[in-house]
């Protein structure tokens, strides 16, 4: 069983200007000369740890993270304005531009899995290969099923957590009335809805019950950042066609890559995963049978650091 690469430290941290008002957070850490690999975090809004540099060999990599819009480090944090996916994938472009690397690879899960595959719908030709997660393809039904009802099923004790802020007459559309008290001018209703929406997710994340998982996203900046993101994406579709990566699987024809998924993830059920690695015959389905959805469990840390060692040897 495969664990994380030892910690590193950057050796390098920048800031970077994009669209106004918004400054990223970049760093890179590893081989400066190694296979160039960029790190895209969940949520949206999620933000990046320094866990997350260790699913590489950093002899092997030169390992990019970045802190999307309104995410983690990058400023002003938890802004909605200018902040679509759209805008995500240009960031990364002047990310990539700026560090004059011609093609990386592309490492994320949950919301990362959908940056990465619209990313690589749109530019391809950068793209060396992929390696994701927990696959969400922010289709309707998917936020359906995780924020109006289906794993509400699953979860019924924690979710009655989730419905508290909401009023009965409102819980129609809980999307509609998270927004509603997320974007509101009340700090304190503000605050409240954005750790009852975090700590759903929280909660659910793994097949284990984890209170580190949980301490994370109930973290005020944190919950903050995810929760306003999250809905703002959401409620306008994630800014995308319905059903827009399967239909454009095309795309990623000649594009090596893997998708892991747990068997149990009930956030980003498998169905997605399925349907994607039907549409893409150069991936490599791995089902982890004991994991939900969160990147820490250990068979989920295994298979992923195995997929990027396996692109080492595809790549070299």
């Amino acid at each position: 069983m495969r664990t994380f690469y030892p910690p590193i430290k950057p050796y390098n941290t920048f800031e970077l200007a994009v669209t106004p008002p918004h400054v990223l957070y970049v760093e890179e850490c590893g081989n400066p000369m190694g296979i160039p690999v960029v790190f895209l975090h969940g949520g949206p809004g999620a933000g990046c740890e320094p866990w997350h540099r260790q699913f590489f060999d950093p002899e092997k990599y030169r390992i990019v993270l970045f802190d999307q819009r309104g995410a983690g480090k990058s400023i002003p944090h938890a802004t909605l304005e200018d902040n679509t996916t759209q805008d995500l994938v240009a960031d990364m472009e002047q990310i990539r531009e700026h560090l004059d690397i011609d093609q990386w690879l592309v490492f994320g899960g949950s919301w990362g899995s959908t940056l990465a595959l619209v990313y690589a719908e749109t530019h391809p030709e950068h793209v060396l290969g992929l390696v994701l997660r927990g696959i969400f393809l922010c289709r309707q039904q998917e936020i359906d099923w995780f924020y109006q009802q289906g794993a509400s099923r699953i979860f019924p004790d924690i979710w009655e957590k989730y419905l508290e802020p909401i009023p009965t007459a409102e819980r129609d559309n809980m999307v509609a009335a998270y927004y509603q008290r997320l974007t509101g001018e009340d700090e304190f209703h503000r605050m409240q809805a954005a750790k009852a929406w975090s700590l759903w997710e929280g909660r659910t994340a793994t097949l284990v019950s984890s209170q580190k998982v949980i301490d994370h996203f109930g973290d005020p900046h944190t919950a903050l950042s995810l929760a306003r993101i999250e809905c703002h994406y959401f409620m306008h579709q994630s800014f995308l066609a319905e059903n827009q990566i399967l239909k454009n699987a095309d795309k990623l024809a000649g594009i090596p890559g893997f998708i892991v998924q747990g068997r149990y993830d009930v956030i980003c059920p498998m169905e997605s995963a399925w349907q994607l690695h039907q549409a893409w015959p150069d991936s490599i389905l791995q089902i982890i049978p004991d994991a939900g959805h969160s990147a820490s469990e250990a068979g989920i840390v295994n298979a992923l650091v195995l997929a990027t060692d396996e692109m080492v040897r595809k790549l070299q």
